[in-house]
């Protein structure tokens, strides 16, 4: 039988910078705006984590007719949502912030809620895939509302690029949730 090592917490004397503050930028944008930026922007980074999880367990759990292509892109899907969130942290690393991580703070700033661990059927998994998307898009564009209002052209042109792929990823999502019959309902019968 072999023993588990236990974990110690981190040395606080090699803290560098505390969660849910923000230092001074070298992009010289002022430290309000900074401040502001940087809370959307781990909303963003929150709730990509958990839409990547989302996905990701769906790809595994994928079964049925259409497996084939549905698996892929969700695989696809899950690696492009990592691409995102890489790039969402690193602009609050350069906004002089944090970027969100843990389970509790991801929780705590994700506009979209953590899926129960069950096996669901996959249109009902698609639909929640779908919703996941929908509510980042929405949530994006009153951020680059807001860096445009701040002045920050590089993070609003990041969230512009990144809302293409979301919006994108959605329409899939949406064409594999159609109704799909080629069988005329006839209204009179």
């Amino acid at each position: 039988m072999t023993s588990t090592p236990h974990l110690r917490r981190p040395d606080q004397s090699h803290l560098r910078q505390e969660w849910g503050t923000v230092a001074d930028n070298a992009l010289r944008l002022e430290r309000d705006a900074a401040e502001r930026l940087v809370t959307a922007l781990n909303s963003e980074v929150s709730g990509l984590y958990i839409l990547f999880n989302q996905v990701r367990k769906h790809y595994w759990l994928a079964e049925g007719a259409e497996w084939g292509p549905v698996s892929g892109f969700l695989e696809d899907a899950a690696d492009r949502l990592t691409e995102i969130t890489d790039d969402i942290a690193i602009r609050i690393t350069a906004l002089g912030g944090v970027p969100a991580c843990g389970p509790m703070g991801i929780r705590q700033h994700a506009p979209i809620y953590v899926e129960d661990a069950h096996h669901y059927d996959i249109r009902s998994s698609l639909e929640r895939d779908l919703d996941g998307y929908a509510t980042l898009a929405v949530q994006w564009r009153e951020h680059i509302e807001l860096a445009d209002r701040l002045g920050d052209t590089a993070t609003s042109e990041l969230l512009r690029r990144h809302l293409e792929t979301l919006e994108a990823d959605a329409h899939v999502l949406d064409r594999y949730l159609a109704d799909d019959t080629l069988v005329l309902h006839d209204a009179t019968r």
